[in-house]
């Protein structure tokens, strides 16, 4: 029962033991995907290395951008800092904000695991961006410390109709490589997360490219159509089954 258990889920199910103690192989395991995860929240993103693949998808410029958090243990410890930029990367983007506006604004931010923006953002642009040939895009922008909110930011400051942050999610024990978009119409500052909608769990393990482009292309069309995001266009964005 145990090891039919074990097929069906990476959850920690159905382990052996030893008197009162784990087994010796799930102890390992278990040490190793914390230090894992750990490692995922500390790493620092390349943003240079990722905004030049970027760039070669888009065909255009890439802006890096950087939080008011200086460096990672700030970042981790105030994270109000994560979710607005630093002076120098409002003056960029005020020099580079389209004189008539945008329909979308895409943020990468590295977020809790910059592992999962290095190992996903690209492939999953390369699924996304075609299905929105027909949408106006300000200058794609990578940023480093960042938390979800500081899409609304940028959002507004390159004054798009809506704004998607693809972020690297909190690591967990079985998965520190977790990307996740998230969708938010109108962003401005203030924005609460209940306004916004979110697709998870993207990886090798988790949800493809495939399926997350194609959830993430029809929540961005229902918010254009219905000019809204968050709890009131959770409906229409579970009528969506890309694998039919």
């Amino acid at each position: 029962m145990a090891a039919r258990l074990r097929a069906l889920t990476p959850a920690r199910v159905g382990l052996g033991r030893t008197g009162v103690s784990l087994e010796t192989r799930d102890l390992l395991d278990f040490s190793l995907c914390h230090a894992m995860a750990r490692d995922a929240v500390h790493a620092r993103l390349e943003s240079a290395a990722l905004a030049a693949t970027l760039r070669e998808i888009t065909g255009s410029e890439v802006l890096r951008l950087h939080s008011a958090a200086a460096d990672r243990a700030t970042y981790l410890q105030r994270p109000d800092l994560g979710r607005t930029l630093d002076a120098r990367s409002r003056e960029l983007l005020a020099r580079k904000t389209p004189a008539d506006g945008r329909d979308l604004s895409v943020v990468v931010a590295d977020g809790l695991s910059a592992l999962a923006v290095e190992r996903h953002a690209a492939p999953l642009l390369r699924e996304l961006l075609p299905r929105l040939s027909a949408w106006r895009l300000a200058p794609l922008c990578v940023v480093e410390q960042g938390r979800v909110a500081i899409g609304d930011e940028i959002g507004a400051s390159l004054d798009a109709e809506i704004a998607v942050v693809l972020i690297g999610e909190r690591p967990g024990l079985t998965s520190p490589d977790s990307l996740g978009g998230y969708i938010t119409w109108q962003p401005q500052s203030g924005r609460s997360d209940a306004e916004r909608n979110c697709i998870s769990n993207i990886r090798d393990a988790g949800l493809s490219y495939a399926q997350a482009a194609a959830e993430l292309a029809f929540i961005l069309n229902e918010a254009r159509r219905l000019r809204l995001t968050g709890v009131a266009l959770k409906t229409g964005a579970q009528q969506l089954n890309p694998g039919k």
